[in-house]
């Protein structure tokens, strides 16, 4: 079975907290992404300070941590051709206000500190982010029954 590309995405706190998991779950399912790893956890601060270590230094770097261990999150792991543009496609932009109509923020957030979900922004951070978050033994390798619609 062929292996795509994969990308990370992380339900924040007030996704969680707004009831949007499922939300983001079928945008990304409907786009024909995969799913093969999700888990529900409490990220702690030395977990979180290695995810957001190139934001160390930044007036917001505090708040950012604070923020992302104040409540559990929903970390994934997303496969399909071209995944990391794809789902940053759907995300859309890091501030809600000028993130298209139809995207995940330009829909449903409203502030950049809170703007419901974390994507990863290329491969390399997908497989650093993916690594902080899951163990190899934690991905599930399987063939979607669409998937030959989806791919040639």
């Amino acid at each position: 079975m062929e292996t795509r590309e994969r990308t990370f995405l992380m339900v924040k706190p007030d996704g969680v907290q707004r009831g949007l998991v499922g939300e983001v779950i079928s945008r990304m399912e409907n786009k024909g992404l995969k799913l093969v790893s999700m888990k529900m956890m409490q990220i702690s601060s030395d977990l979180a300070a290695r995810h957001y270590g190139e934001h160390k230094g930044k007036p917001f770097y505090d708040g950012l941590i604070e923020f992302i261990t104040s409540a559990p999150v929903v970390a994934m792991i997303w496969e399909g051709d071209d995944a990391v543009e794809m789902s940053r496609a759907l995300i859309g932009a890091t501030d809600p206000r000028k993130a298209a109509p139809g995207t995940i923020r330009g829909d449903l957030a409203v502030f950049t500190g809170k703007n419901i979900v974390h994507g990863s922004d290329s491969l390399e951070s997908a497989d650093r982010e993916i690594g902080l978050f899951f163990n190899d033994n934690e991905f599930y390798s399987y063939k979607l029954a669409q998937e030959d619609s989806l791919y040639d």
